[in-house]
């Protein structure tokens, strides 16, 4: 029995006082071992289609001097994805929809690109602060508004992961919880429902990994 709305996020499972939620996080890791040896599967050729898309988008992003580093970015939409995924299934944790996570994601991210660009290309990233064509009473307004732009990237990157992971699973259990009062006929409209909501997580999983992999890419290609 829940003993509240949110409890269900809450790591509270553990053994000797050591979580075990967060390690739904390397669950992921279980499936690479089994591409490398087993015989190619639709699933295997579907995920490879996958990553090689990604790979050549991110190359464009990045441009073609820094085309080494989209094996980050697919990595890290890889992780982001595998743990949507399994956030969806019963009594897994959902990883994701912590800040912790997220946050943890972002940030570093964030700093290192921050750091790269401040150090190497310290008057490029003067320039990012005065957009083309300013006029010369606002540029100390514009100065300030892309410094606080740049400041708040990692959050919003974070909040945005976890709030939409958090919606959708909140959205599940509360129409799940109605389930024990209902009629055999409402019961069955609230399970295609059910159905169809989780149908739309699963497409949400994918969308906000590629949004927090795709919104990385164009960060780290604004300080070259």
């Amino acid at each position: 029995m829940m003993s509240n709305l949110f409890s269900s996020f809450d790591p509270s499972s553990s053994i000797l006082n050591i979580p075990l939620n967060w390690s739904s996080t390397i669950l992921g890791l279980i499936f690479i071992p089994y591409s490398l040896w087993a015989m190619p599967s639709r699933w295997i050729l579907m995920w490879t289609l996958v990553t090689n898309t990604l790979h050549k988008e991110f190359k464009i992003l990045l441009g073609q001097k820094n085309s080494s580093g989209t094996i980050l970015f697919v990595s890290l939409f890889s992780l982001i994805v595998f743990n949507n995924f399994l956030g969806l299934l019963p009594y897994v944790f959902t990883s994701t929809s912590h800040l912790a996570m997220t946050l943890s994601l972002a940030l570093p991210l964030w700093l290192s690109f921050m750091v790269f660009g401040w150090i190497n290309h310290t008057q490029h990233m003067f320039a990012h602060l005065v957009p083309l064509s300013t006029p010369g009473p606002l540029m100390p307004f514009m100065v300030l508004i892309e410094m606080v732009s740049n400041l708040i990237r990692p959050g919003t990157l974070a909040v945005r992961l976890a709030a939409n992971m958090i919606a959708g699973h909140l959205l599940l259990t509360l129409l799940g919880n109605t389930g024990p009062s209902l009629s055999l006929s409402l019961l069955s409209i609230l399970i295609f429902s059910q159905i169809l909501l989780l149908l739309l997580e699963s497409a949400v999983a994918i969308i906000q990994s590629y949004v927090f992999a795709v919104l990385s890419t164009l960060y780290a290609s604004e300080v070259n």
